[in-house]
């Protein structure tokens, strides 16, 4: 397999659309913040598909180093994209090897974050003018850009490329940014309820042992990030 394994467009459309809609499916952003965040993760998915089977620019610029290094590899394969698999010497087939399992678990479990968190739980608060404090919630502030990272992160695992790998750190900004204004708003609105809150959870890394749910009161400590 070489060139033929590219310029498949309308696969990479495809899959671009496929997950950009199951995210949309879970996230339903309603906001002009949240089309923000969404806009961004849809740009990544779609620099990843647009490389994964249309034009891999990755493997052309770094095909002169990949090939001196790894010269029993045919770079211009498709499987060969899976260059974490190809450059530590997995021999089997890349779709088993221990990056792309690592990418399926980090995929999967950044949906589930996202399926948990929006609409059952972020969007009902909202809709009733109350704090989310339940389910991921209870865990960490921001479970959907939690989610979104997640995600990103699962396809970096899979297929990483030098732009999605140049977009990742800018969109770790962009949503920590994104919930640092979320926080301004909701201690306007909610004053002591949310600073309690911010300081019994979590803003990004999600905490082991108790829920730390809220029912209205607050806790004392330092803020968690």
């Amino acid at each position: 397999m070489s060139h033929e394994a590219y310029g498949l467009w309308s696969v990479a459309l495809l899959n671009s659309a496929i997950f950009i809609m199951f995210a949309f499916s879970f996230f339903k952003p309603q906001t002009a913040r949240d089309w923000r965040s969404f806009g961004a993760f849809s740009a990544f998915l779609v620099a990843l598909f647009t490389e994964m089977y249309g034009f891999p620019l990755t493997i052309y610029l770094l095909s002169g180093w990949l090939q001196s290094r790894y010269p029993g590899v045919d770079w211009f394969a498709h499987d060969s994209g899976h260059l974490l698999e190809m450059i530590f010497g997995w021999k089997s087939n890349p779709h088993f090897g221990p990056f792309h399992l690592i990418s399926f678990v980090l995929i999967g479990g950044g949906f589930s974050m996202l399926s948990a968190a929006c609409w059952p739980v972020l969007y009902r608060a909202q809709r009733e003018g109350r704090l989310a404090t339940s389910g991921p919630y209870a865990r960490v502030r921001h479970p959907q850009y939690v989610g979104f990272l997640v995600i990103l992160l699962g396809f970096l695992f899979q297929w990483p490329t030098l732009l999605t790998l140049a977009m990742f750190p800018i969109l770790v900004v962009m949503y920590v940014r994104l919930a640092r204004r979320e926080e301004r708003q909701a201690l306007a609105e909610f004053g002591e309820a949310y600073a309690g809150y911010m300081r019994s959870t979590p803003g990004f890394i999600p905490k082991l042992g108790s829920s730390g749910k809220l029912e209205g009161g607050s806790r004392l400590g330092p803020e968690r990030r």
